[in-house]
């Protein structure tokens, strides 16, 4: 585990996009070790976007995005940060097993052409004993619930020994049941004072945890401080926004994002450091 005091990703005035699109602009953040971060706002607000610009899978287009200490431009060790994207394919199209897939996070321990060592299998097992699915891991990851497939990706990056957890929108389209459970994996790996970034929507399901949140609107950060500071934020948010558009009732996206994330354990490995 990381132990360090210092921020394990720090931004200064950020621009994020796609090609020479900004959708994300003037971004200032830090994250530190312990940390459980929400990163919330209306759909199309640039959350995605933001996420997956600080890993180098979106376009970083203006200021200063350091990873460790590292320029992300020159950050290798990306082992350290595990993402968990929201859209994946861990359906009929992956013929594997739950721990093939969690095996996968260990690949950059090692050379391809070496053979799984007992601290690789352990470290599956592990995985899998946190995220509740060692009982599974000789099934088809077909054979899955949404909830569990998510579970398996988390189990993927915790198998790898990250420092940070990367995830976006992991309760997004699972049911009640699943979401509880995932909400108490989520708890636990707080208790062990593991780091995550967490895009969300459905701050319910994690209010126990999250000790910081981060409120994007419309491409800006408009907020960024504690659970409790952001419920008198939203409450002025929405006294100001009735005032101002008093035929408005919801906030329209402002950009429709594609926030597909690729399957592969190294979605991250060699996107956009150059």
């Amino acid at each position: 585990m990381q132990l360090s005091t210092d921020p394990v990703i720090t931004v200064r005035d950020g621009s994020f996009g796609y090609g020479d699109r900004a959708v994300v602009t003037h971004v200032d953040l830090d994250l530190h070790p312990g940390d459980v971060v929400a990163v919330l706002g209306p759909n199309g607000s640039g959350k995605t976007t933001l996420v997956k610009g600080l890993l180098g899978l979106d376009a970083h287009l203006g200021g200063d995005v350091e990873l460790f200490g590292v320029p992300r431009r020159q950050f290798r060790d990306h082992a350290r940060i595990g993402y968990v994207p929201q859209r994946h394919s861990l359906s009929a199209s992956v013929r594997a097993t739950v721990s093939e897939i969690v095996a996968v996070g260990r690949l950059p321990h090692r050379p391809w052409w070496r053979r799984a060592s007992a601290r690789d299998h352990q470290a599956v097992r592990d995985a899998l004993q946190t995220v509740g699915l060692l009982d599974r891991a000789d099934a088809e990851v077909a054979t899955l619930s949404g909830g569990q497939q998510r579970r398996v990706l988390i189990a993927r990056a915790l198998a790898g020994d990250a420092d940070v957890l990367v995830m976006d929108e992991p309760t997004a389209g699972v049911d009640a049941a699943n979401q509880e459970v995932l909400a108490t994996v989520l708890e636990s790996l707080a208790a062990q004072g593991r780091t995550m970034l967490v895009v969300t929507h459905e701050l319910e399901a994690l209010e126990l945890i999250v000790n910081r949140i981060v409120c994007i609107r419309a491409g800006i950060v408009d907020f960024d401080g504690s659970p409790q500071a952001y419920a008198a934020h939203e409450v002025a948010h929405a006294r100001d926004h009735v005032h101002h558009h008093p035929h408005v009732l919801d906030e329209e996206p402002t950009t429709i994002v594609d926030d597909a994330g690729p399957l592969d354990a190294h979605e991250h490995r060699g996107a956009g450091h150059g």
